[in-house]
C-alpha cells in the first residue's frame, strides 16, 4: 500500500534532515543530501501531477535552486506549469492546475508556482533578470518533453549572454551595497552577503549563460580555474551550504541570516559548545 502524498513527503523529508543533523561538521555529503531532499520533492510532485490529470500537452518544470537539484530544508519549491497556447483558456487545464496547486500545499510542499506559455516565459525573462536566472536552471519534472524542448530551445535563442552578464553584475553590486560591501558583518547572511552562496552561484550562472559549463569541474577542465581553485570552491560552497541547511533547521523556517539568537544553535549543531558546557 502506497503512503499518501501528504504523509510521504513529510516522512521522507524528516529522514533526510536527520541525516544532515547527524553529519555534524562534515561537509562531504551535504550536496548529496540536498539533492536527496530535491529528489523526494520530485517524486511527490510527479505523483500529484498524475493525479491532477493535466492535458498531455502540458509540462511541469523545476526552476531556480530547486531546478539545480538543491533543496534546502525550508526553501520554496519553485515550479513552472508550462502550457501551449491552445491550453491557456482550456477549462480542463484550469481545473487540473487548481487541483494540483492545492494538493501540493496539502502535501506539505511549500511551492512557488507560475503558469506560463513558452512565449510568456521569454517575455517575462526579457523584463526581469530574476525570472531569466530562474529559468536558466530549469529542468523537466514530468509532462510533455516535446513542449519542454521547444521552451529550452526558444529560451536559449533569446538569451543574450552579454546583457545577462551586465544585468547580473549590477544586481550583485546592489546586493553587496545592501550589506555594506563586507563579508565581516556580525550577523551575516550566508546566502546574500558578499562572499556568500549567491556569489558562487553567480559565477556558475554566468558560465552557463555563456556556454562555458555549469559546474566547477567543467570550468576546471576548460582552463577557467586551476585544480586547486576548483577544490577550494567546492569545499567552500559545501561549507556555506551546510551552514545554511543547519540554520534553516535551527530556526525551523527559511532563515539565511546568522542572527545572534541563531549563532549558538548553529555552532552547537557543528559540535562546538561554549566554555563550561
Amino acid at each position: 500500500m502506497n503512503m499518501p502524498a501528504n504523509s510521504s513527503f513529510r516522512f521522507k523529508k524528516t529522514h533526510v534532515l536527520e541525516k544532515i543533523a547527524a553529519s555534524r561538521a562534515s561537509t562531504r555529503s551535504v550536496k548529496q543530501q540536498l539533492r536527496e531532499l530535491s529528489n523526494v520533492a520530485d517524486e511527490v510532485l510527479r505523483d500529484l501531477w498524475a493525479s491532477a490529470q493535466f492535458p498531455a500537452n502540458c509540462a511541469l518544470l523545476a526552476t531556480g535552486g530547486y531546478g539545480r537539484g538543491e533543496l534546502f530544508p525550508h526553501s520554496d519549491i519553485d515550479v513552472l506549469i508550462l502550457l501551449d497556447d491552445q491550453s491557456a483558456d482550456d477549462e480542463h487545464f484550469k481545473t487540473s492546475a487548481s487541483s494540483f496547486i492545492t494538493a501540493c500545499w496539502d502535501a506539505g510542499l511549500e511551492i512557488g508556482s507560475s503558469v506560463r506559455t513558452v512565449g510568456e516565459c521569454v517575455s517575462e525573462a526579457e523584463k526581469d533578470v530574476t525570472v531569466q536566472t530562474s529559468l536558466l536552471e530549469s529542468r523537466l519534472l514530468t509532462g510533455s518533453s516535446v513542449l519542454y524542448k521547444s521552451f529550452a530551445k526558444t529560451y536559449r535563442t533569446a538569451l543574450d549572454p552579454q546583457a545577462f552578464f551586465t544585468a547580473k553584475t549590477l544586481e550583485m553590486r546592489q546586493r553587496h551595497n545592501k550589506f555594506e560591501g563586507t563579508p565581516y558583518s556580525l550577523e551575516p547572511n550566508c546566502k546574500e552577503s558578499p562572499g556568500g552562496l549567491r556569489d558562487l552561484q553567480l559565477i556558475l550562472w554566468l558560465s552557463k549563460a555563456a556556454g562555458y559549463g555549469k559546474s566547477w569541474d567543467e570550468l576546471g577542465r576548460k582552463g577557467f580555474a586551476t585544480a586547486r581553485e576548483v577544490r577550494e570552491l567546492k569545499r567552500n560552497e559545501a561549507l556555506l551550504s551546510l551552514v545554511r541547511a543547519r540554520l534553516h533547521m535551527a530556526a525551523k523556517r527559511r532563515e539565511d541570516r546568522l542572527v545572534f539568537d541563531m549563532q549558538h544553535l548553529v555552532a552547537e549543531s557543528f559540535g562546538y559548545l561554549a566554555e563550561g558546557e
